[in-house]
């Protein structure tokens, strides 16, 4: 778009638009991703980024929760609750927060202290608390938009798995395997957001609101990217009470060569 009028978008122009701010906002394009996936990070700053990027992961279902509340029909419940199983995991399938527990066990750092959350950038925690306020304080549609980064994540999955493997050999297909399923469930996912912006966006305001949900959650992910450069690549200036490297690792160094 050119500029702002209080002229409809189509559903066409619309999902455009939200592509549009992926294509320039998503942190795929940060310089800390490039690092990452390029095999440019040392050992130390991959477990920085496996230890803040836990923080965020562990609050996708409490985030997730507060939506599923909020909404009003028993389909659209059952449909939102399915990301919270993804995440929380059942009795029987490991969730994502299990298996991303498993990626910092792979890259050698100490469970109990990844989840107590300690050693966790300020950046970081800010960054996912303002996320969590977002989808408690915000309307509806926009909570739901918010969630709209899943439509850039598949191919993103992809090219980071293919250069972490490739360039770290501490890093296995196992350690990874939180990645297995997102790309479907993200799919999923984003299908099922995309659908509900473009019909319950039916005024240019809400259109406008939902592309800044959008807007808002790129700027989450990329604040975390920000912060984790900041503070373990340059210019290096660790937080006093933020990890370091060598702090809270395993003793089973062995595993980082599976």
């Amino acid at each position: 778009m050119t500029g702002r009028s209080d002229e409809l978008l189509s559903h066409g122009e619309l999902e455009a638009a939200l592509r549009r701010i992926g294509e320039t906002r998503y942190h795929s394009l940060h310089p800390f991703q490039t690092l990452l996936q390029e095999g440019r990070l040392s050992r130390a700053q991959v477990q920085a980024w496996a230890l803040n990027r836990y923080y965020y992961q562990a609050n996708i279902p409490v985030k997730d929760s507060i939506i599923l509340a909020r909404l009003g029909t028993v389909a659209l419940r059952r449909e939102w609750r399915q990301r919270i199983i993804d995440h929380d995991g059942s009795e029987t399938e490991r969730g994502g927060i299990e298996k991303w527990i498993a990626l910092t066990d792979g890259v050698g750092l100490d469970r109990a202290y990844v989840e107590s959350g300690r050693g966790i950038l300020a950046g970081t925690r800010f960054a996912v608390d303002a996320y969590v306020h977002f989808v408690r304080d915000r309307s509806l549609l926009e909570a739901i938009a918010s969630s709209l980064t899943e439509l850039f994540s598949p191919n993103v999955i992809g090219v980071r798995n293919k250069g972490m493997l490739a360039h770290y050999d501490f890093i296995s297909q196992e350690t990874l395997a939180y990645f297995d399923k997102r790309p479907v469930q993200a799919k999923r996912d984003s299908d099922f957001a995309l659908n509900y912006c473009l019909e319950h966006a039916d005024t240019r305001e809400k259109q406008e609101a939902v592309m800044d949900a959008l807007r808002f959650k790129c700027h989450v992910l990329w604040a975390q990217l920000d912060a984790l450069y900041f503070a373990y690549v340059d210019p290096a200036l660790t937080p006093p009470d933020a990890w370091r490297p060598g702090e809270a690792e395993t003793a089973g160094r062995g595993r980082e060569a599976a």
